[in-house]
């Protein structure tokens, strides 16, 4: 029997992997990202708002940076939008390890929340007995304590048992919302969903201000951290351990390297950090506690994060273009009385669009030449 040969066409479009990009390529394809970007959001606010859209951008500006009348000094405005990128910048640096690790931790917000609690109770119990020094440190070392125990419960379970981190640590992020909920219940009998301002007259459990501005200390404990793990990460040998693990477990058991302890630490420094993060919330800028205080920052630092390569010093960066959208998004759509969803849809095209840059420098999309013979 004659063999039948049957020809077969190249698909029209493949996709394939690159070897490498240089990164003077990689900026080219990022600037053309955001430009894509910067035409559908323009196109998105004349359909919507018939304005020009520099107006709407100047908007966002000024909803972040303040206007120039007010930027004689360090305005009040542009310290609040930094200290917002300085608390999302944090909790992005508290997953990154286990994320690092591929223990996919979605409890931050869970976790911060926790730290919260442990701040507030401190707060409340030994405000006024003991010197306010002496109060902020037991806040500092309760809500470190707490937020790594919060995280650990899921990461022992993890490591003996197996189990799905990625259910588990979500569902601890509500038990710990029903947690804050009993304790504001508690005590404030009042119904109310928060606990109000907490010391507000006598200031007990309140980081102090520094050279008369507020948010000062929090950001310096968020420097303190970012440099802490970077060189944690790149230089340590248990940043070297987290990699391993992340690449395979099998061939981190091989080499000799506790898995088991590997995975259990590093996941209860991802919760010390995010108790850090309740202590600076509570401490040194809300004073006060309910159960949505965090306002899902815990899983926009997932984003943060991933989008960073976990890289913290690329977090800075990409969590302020983060704050700068959505907090100037929601000023602008305030200014401009539109619906907030318009905010929304205008930090999704951005954010869609880095995305497919991510994808654009990692593959490459080939079409078939026409009128080539097979």
């Amino acid at each position: 029997m004659a063999d039948i040969k049957i020809k077969q066409k190249e698909p029209l479009i493949h996709i394939t992997k690159r070897d490498d990009v240089s990164f003077a390529k990689s900026i080219i394809i990022h600037l053309i990202g955001i430009a894509v970007a910067l035409v559908l959001s323009s196109l998105l606010i004349i359909s919507v708002t018939g304005e020009n859209p520099l107006k709407l951008f100047k908007a966002m500006y000024e909803g972040v940076i303040g206007t120039p009348a007010a930027n004689m000094g360090i305005n009040k405005k542009y310290m609040e939008s930094i200290h917002i990128g300085a608390i999302l910048l944090c909790i992005s640096l508290a997953v990154t390890p286990a994320f690092k690790m591929k223990f996919w931790n979605i409890g931050a917000e869970g976790q911060v929340l926790m730290g919260c609690l442990a701040s507030a109770y401190c707060m409340l119990e030994f405000g006024g007995m003991v010197d306010n020094t002496v109060l902020l440190i037991i806040m500092l070392l309760a809500s470190i304590l707490v937020g790594a125990i919060w995280a650990v419960i899921p990461a022992i379970c993890k490591a003996l048992w197996n189990t799905n981190e990625t259910l588990f640590t979500l569902m601890m992020n509500y038990v710990a919302m029903t947690l804050v909920s009993y304790f504001i219940m508690i005590k404030d009998r009042s119904g109310r969903s928060d606990l109000g301002i907490l010391n507000e007259r006598t200031g007990y459990g309140y980081l102090p201000d520094l050279f008369g501005m507020n948010y000062i200390f929090n950001i310096l404990i968020v420097a303190g951290v970012v440099v802490f793990m970077f060189i944690y990460l790149k230089y340590s040998k248990q940043g070297y351990e987290i990699s391993v693990v992340g690449e395979s477990e099998n061939t981190a058991r091989y080499i000799g390297i506790n898995v088991k302890k590997v995975i259990i630490r590093t996941v209860a420094i991802s919760g010390a950090i995010c108790g850090l993060v309740g202590f600076m919330i509570v401490a040194g800028d809300k004073h006060s506690i309910k159960p949505d205080i965090v306002g899902g920052q815990g899983f926009t630092a997932i984003m943060v994060s991933w989008m960073a390569k976990f890289n913290p010093i690329i977090m800075i960066p990409v969590s302020l273009l983060i704050v700068f959208l959505s907090v100037g998004s929601k000023f602008a759509t305030s200014a401009f009385k539109v619906d907030n969803s318009i905010g929304d849809i205008l930090t999704a095209i951005v954010i869609f669009s880095i995305i497919a840059c991510e994808f654009f420098t990692r593959y490459k999309v080939n079409f078939r030449k026409f009128g080539k013979e097979d």
